[in-house]
């Protein structure tokens, strides 16, 4: 039990991108820039097995970016048509690609990575895709014109991506869907199905990460106007607890989400948030045990997974490194206690 994991990311080596950005350039090209990748999914697996994580992941070093890294092979998207828009309903601006056709998966796009993580790790595998209401919500439209008539179009994509994985091996796959913390609406009217759509037939245990973003300044900037308590999990939770997906990776320490909502994932699995992506302060094993114990009031500890709040991606490469280990040492004291 308290099997711990990260949502996904890991910041990548200054030898490879540019550093604490959350689209950074590659410093590499070509066959260098493929080698390059491959060395540092080595890197981020060793780290999280170094640091006692249980469950690890490519740390998302051959993506530039969470969402984009998979639309790089997706037919229909024009990279070279780049329009700058408001994302999350304008919460910051963002140059993205334009969708100026029908979206289909023009081949596998991440399979080569996961095959070869899977060949240098024996520990449980996780990978992470884009969930279709984020990408939708990351792209300049001028074909679908209809938002939940593109998330269903993505969702097959992402659903023939993930079928992939899972026969390459990997016991866990996530969508990351940050957008449902801001279009409740949406996630009800086509949301929910959309992420299904993408789940579906699966063998790998299926997760959803949402949060409330990345470490940047748009997001901490938009925190500080949600008020004393964070309840945007209220309304997408129960939503949650009737589908098929298995487990919920939400956001927690050092937040104002009201620690009661987790009540609401009744029978889900929850990776708990009990690290800080938003601060470069290394939290102590007895905080991150402390977010744990509070957590185990709401989800049995069978049920729970201590996790990070979101990715860590834009972090300084060091402090990613320490927070992983207090990760790892705060669950073993918790698991300790359990023991006794």
């Amino acid at each position: 039990m308290l099997r711990t994991t990260i949502a996904g990311s890991l910041p990548k080596p200054g030898w490879l991108a540019e550093t604490e950005k959350l689209w950074p350039g590659w410093r590499l090209e070509g066959a260098a820039l493929a080698e390059g990748k491959r060395d540092a999914i080595l890197a981020a697996l060793k780290l999280q097995e170094s640091a006692g994580i249980d469950i690890v992941t490519d740390g998302e070093q051959p993506r530039q970016h969470f969402v984009h890294g998979f639309l790089e092979k997706v037919a229909g998207i024009d990279f070279q048509k780049r329009q700058t828009i408001g994302i999350r309903k304008d919460r910051y601006k963002a140059v993205c690609p334009t969708v100026t056709g029908p979206v289909r998966r023009s081949g596998s796009v991440h399979g080569d990575e996961v095959r070869f993580a899977r060949a240098n790790t024996k520990h449980a595998l996780k990978f992470t895709l884009p969930g279709p209401m984020t990408i939708v919500d990351t792209l300049a439209d001028e074909h679908y014109r209809d938002r939940g008539a593109m998330a269903m179009a993505f969702a097959e994509a992402l659903n023939q991506e993930a079928r992939d994985l899972d026969a390459a091996g990997v016991e866990f796959i996530q969508f990351d869907e940050p957008a449902f913390n801001v279009y409740a609406d949406e996630v009800a009217e086509w949301g929910i199905a959309a992420l299904e759509r993408a789940a579906s037939g699966l063998k790998a245990t299926t997760a959803v990460h949402i949060c409330y973003g990345y470490g940047i300044k748009a997001n901490t900037d938009w925190k500080e106007t949600l008020g004393s308590q964070w309840r945007q999990y209220e309304s997408v939770f129960p939503l949650l607890a009737r589908s098929s997906i298995a487990q919920v990776s939400l956001e927690s320490i050092h937040s104002k989400v009201p620690l009661e909502l987790m009540g609401l994932l009744k029978g889900k699995d929850v990776l708990v948030g009990a690290i800080d992506i938003a601060s470069n302060a290394v939290e102590t094993p007895d905080e991150v045990a402390g977010a744990i114990r509070a957590a185990m009031k709401y989800v049995a500890p069978e049920k729970l997974y201590p996790c990070t709040n979101c990715g860590m991606a834009p972090m300084p490469r060091e402090v990613a490194a320490a927070k992983l280990r207090a990760l790892a040492a705060g669950a073993a004291l918790v698991r300790g206690e359990l023991g006794r």
